[in-house]
């Protein structure tokens, strides 16, 4: 699977000027990245001042209306704090929201341990799956502990995350291995990476057997430092770069 991660919580369109803000512009994104090879969308809204929202209403309007243009489509929403927002406001937005899929950093929910099981408890009960975001040996270890408590189950979908918290916030594909072999048992994997070497991780998390995700969220740079023209055209790549390795 290839998911297509548009804009993110922090990135503006200073660091890419095809960066979508909008709910009108991340489904144009959509639509356009989904022609070029996208398999699913990771979807992020922003309020009317571009900042990073958890705002429920928001994210009907732009769930709607990605299943008119693109019906179908797998779509997963993000719970990402951002530095904004606390436990129960990551809880309300499930709890309001009911999506079908969603991301939780394990990091964010450990803040406040009694909420996160509710958070965790919620998700089950509602049918939402979710994927939990490990970046480094330490989040890895969280999720074993909740393995063993019994408050996560043991076929755990997660996103590996390279690169965000490294000194120059760049990825490299020798990172993966360290970071595969420090997780407990698993179901899916999936692989994100920051930085001009994301494709090259991605390639790398394609050949051990991990899900993908691309876009302006986590690089707008090709590898050899130049901005990409779009998101589509970063996912186009990619998909040749998957066929070329076949």
């Amino acid at each position: 699977m290839i998911m297509a991660a548009p804009n993110g919580a922090r990135n503006t369109k200073r660091d890419h000027p095809a960066l979508p803000i909008t709910i009108a512009e991340t489904v144009e994104t959509a639509r356009a990245c989904v022609a070029a090879g996208a398999d699913a969308l990771h979807l992020h809204v922003r309020d009317t001042a571009g900042l990073h929202s958890l705002d429920p209403g928001l994210y009907r309007e732009a769930l709607a209306e990605l299943d008119r243009v693109l019906p179908g489509l797998p779509v997963q929403v993000t719970t990402e704090s951002a530095g904004v927002y606390e436990v129960e406001a990551q809880l309300a937005l499930l709890r309001d929201l009911r999506p079908k899929w969603a991301s939780v950093a394990l990091r964010e929910l450990d803040r406040a341990p009694e909420l996160a099981r509710r958070f965790y408890a919620q998700a089950d009960q509602m049918g939402t799956e979710l994927q939990h975001i490990v970046f480094d040996a330490s989040d890895a270890a969280l999720l074993g502990e909740l393995q063993r408590k019994g408050v996560l189950r043991e076929d755990a979908s997660v996103i590996l995350v390279l690169g965000r918290y490294a000194a120059d916030a760049n990825s490299d594909p020798s990172d993966l291995p360290p970071l595969l072999d420090s997780l407990p048992p698993v179901g899916k994997w999936m692989l994100c990476a920051f930085g001009p070497n994301e494709h090259a991780c991605l390639l790398e998390a394609a050949k051990l057997g991990g899900d993908l995700r691309v876009g302006f969220e986590n690089s707008v740079t090709a590898p050899n430092g130049s901005p990409w023209p779009s998101m589509a055209a970063s996912i186009a790549a990619l998909r040749e770069g998957l066929r070329e390795a076949a």
